[in-house]
């Protein structure tokens, strides 16, 4: 399963994608989210949804000095924080900027395609749903 962007063009900014990330991590606010809403330029241009997009082969797993980050099946990354030494070249390496992070803590916040933010979003922005054969990131 990965989580996926079905229609941008639908998305009002609202960030409740974002709320509901960090809330189901235990917390209010927007600090811990895994999952990002920016402006292409205010309400005229509309937004870009932010989120892992569950590469085939992750650019941020191959730069881990550690293996704290591993290629998950499905595509994507399962992030082991124990092994995390905070380096940032993971986030360095994400071309599309989908490694947030944790200043408190100085370790990587990685999306776990869950699907729990797509609950949230008004108006069917995100879809948890299973790659297809041929898919890819």
């Amino acid at each position: 399963m990965r989580l996926a962007v079905v229609d941008t063009e639908r998305c009002i900014g609202c960030q409740s994608c974002m709320f509901a990330c960090a809330r189901r991590q235990g917390e209010g606010g927007l600090s811990r989210a895994c999952i990002g809403v920016r402006s292409v330029g205010g309400m005229e241009r509309g937004f870009i949804v932010v989120v892992c997009r569950a590469c085939d082969d992750p650019p941020c797993a191959k730069v881990c000095p550690t293996d704290a980050l591993k290629p998950r099946e499905g595509g994507g990354v399962r992030l082991d924080i124990t092994k995390c030494i905070g380096c940032g070249n993971c986030r360095d390496a994400c071309l599309l900027g989908c490694v947030f992070w944790d200043d408190e803590i100085n370790k990587p916040m990685i999306c776990i395609h869950c699907g729990y933010c797509a609950k949230f979003c008004p108006h069917g922005v995100l879809r948890l749903e299973t790659r297809k054969e041929g898919d890819h990131a």
